[in-house]
């Protein structure tokens, strides 16, 4: 019985296609649906232009508070953008119960919240925003394939499509 399930996001073109099919799937079976989006951490480049910039305490009170202030902030847009997207469908926006934003790997992420919510299923989306049109899947959903312990409902992304080399 599927009791909850998690929805993973990039909040690229098709995540609005993908919530969809995640709510269609909430309302089936009644469920509860998590929601996680996968921030990348900053790359040597960046790290290293901020402490270019900054002193030493400045920069540990960025990635102290600043982090969180700002990943807070993704939270609040994401689910603005939620009801902005459902629009007149406002009565699914109850089935959302939580929408999480975390600095990580993104198939690390959706895995490690796959566990600690205990969800029965995860959705996720096929390929990435940035994804090449030549590869049949794209990495973080063949790793989250591979590795989830719940059946994972796999979003195909309609460009993508006959576009493989298999």
């Amino acid at each position: 019985m599927i009791r909850s399930i998690l929805y993973a996001t990039d909040l690229g073109l098709y995540a609005p296609y993908v919530l969809q099919h995640a709510l269609a799937m909430a309302r089936t079976f009644q469920a509860e649906l998590h929601v996680v989006h996968a921030v990348e951490p900053l790359g040597l480049f960046a790290e290293s232009v901020l402490q270019s910039y900054l002193d030493a305490d400045r920069l540990e009170e960025l990635h102290r508070e600043g982090l969180g202030t700002v990943m807070a902030g993704i939270e609040q847009r994401v689910l603005e953008g939620f009801r902005d997207e459902l629009g007149d469908g406002q009565l699914d926006s109850h089935l959302i119960k939580t929408v999480r934003v975390i600095e990580g790997d993104p198939s690390d992420v959706i895995l490690s919240e796959s566990s600690s919510l205990a969800v029965d299923l995860l959705v996720i989306g096929s390929h990435s925003h940035g994804a090449s049109r030549n590869t049949l899947m794209g990495c973080t959903a063949a790793k989250v394939l591979q590795l989830a312990e719940v059946p994972v409902y796999l979003v195909p992304m309609l460009l993508h499509r006959g576009q493989g080399s298999c």
